[in-house]
């Protein structure tokens, strides 16, 4: 007889404890987030139907994705959905992982925008002029986290991946998000003579030779979305070069980049002529954002 769920859980957490690594307390929830995803239920039904058995059909789903874990696919990609910033965001192996150390990012742009003003006749420009644009979205996590937050502003979101830009797409209709434009485009190629208060990213900085593109969750990532080049900066010197091109004078250019990287970053900032160059912690205690102000 097929094992219970309470079976399946004891037996398959094991299997996932010693194939990954994990502990027993993230096994079982990986466990029980494979089964709520084949059976359409919530946790709680799980843990009050302990008793009941998979159908041959429930079976067959549940034992792919569970070999697929095995061999380390990401679960994100297995459940086609990772949370950020308290949003559901889609994601397939188009777009990166949203993780919660760019929540950061998020929270540092919000910072950056001013607060809507009360309507007024005297009032010059409007909030709904404010403009932002997200450098290489994605699954869309940081330019639609930023519109939801505020929906009084306008957001451009860019990418050279027509997958990852149909992702985001999605996510915008998901959630109902109707402030954000999505182009494709190589960084700025599509966006001639446009201008931006704030320009954010998230962009690839991990070197091509590291090891860690051989490890976990990065081997199922898209590559051309993590290195970048010999010292992993390539792509951050070229945004930080060609930004200065596309920002309104005050305007914030802020993007994370990799736990080593933000001196080499704040240099490369100073010399471009940015002003107010900084760095800030994630909540690890790692420089994992830096900025500068268009002079």
């Amino acid at each position: 007889m097929p094992p219970s769920l309470t079976g399946t859980l004891r037996n398959d957490s094991r299997q996932l404890e010693a194939a990954l690594n994990l502990d027993a307390s993230s096994a079982r929830i990986e466990v029980q987030m494979l089964l709520q995803q084949v059976l359409g239920v919530s946790r709680a039904y799980l843990l009050a139907h302990p008793e009941q058995v998979l159908n041959d059909a429930q079976a067959a789903a549940y034992c792919e994705l569970l070999q697929r874990r095995l061999a380390g696919e990401p679960l994100a990609y297995l459940l086609g959905e990772r949370e950020f910033y308290g949003l559901a965001f889609r994601v397939t192996p188009a777009t990166l992982i949203p993780r919660p150390d760019t929540e950061l990012l998020v929270e540092l742009a919000l910072q950056r925008i001013p607060k809507p003003l009360p309507s007024s006749p005297c009032q010059g420009r409007s909030m709904s002029e404010f403009r932002v644009l997200d450098l290489g979205t994605g699954s869309g996590a940081i330019a639609l986290s930023i519109a939801h937050a505020r929906p009084d502003i306008e957001v451009t979101a860019v990418d050279a991946s027509p997958e990852a830009l149909e992702v985001a797409r999605e996510n915008a209709q998901r959630l109902n998000i109707a402030n954000v434009r999505l182009l494709r485009s190589d960084w700025f190629s599509a966006l001639a003579g446009e201008r931006f208060d704030l320009i954010v990213s998230n962009p690839p900085y991990i070197a091509d030779g590291d090891a860690h593109l051989a490890q976990g969750d990065l081997r199922f990532e898209p590559r051309g979305a993590l290195a970048s080049g010999a010292d992993g900066l390539a792509d951050i010197r070229r945004i930080v070069t060609d930004a200065k091109e596309h920002l309104d004078a005050g305007g914030w250019l802020l993007f994370e980049h990799g736990y080593d990287q933000a001196e080499r970053v704040r240099e490369l900032l100073g010399a471009a002529g940015y002003a107010e160059v900084f760095s800030a912690h994630d909540l690890a205690g790692i420089e994992r954002v830096s900025g500068g102000r268009a002079c």
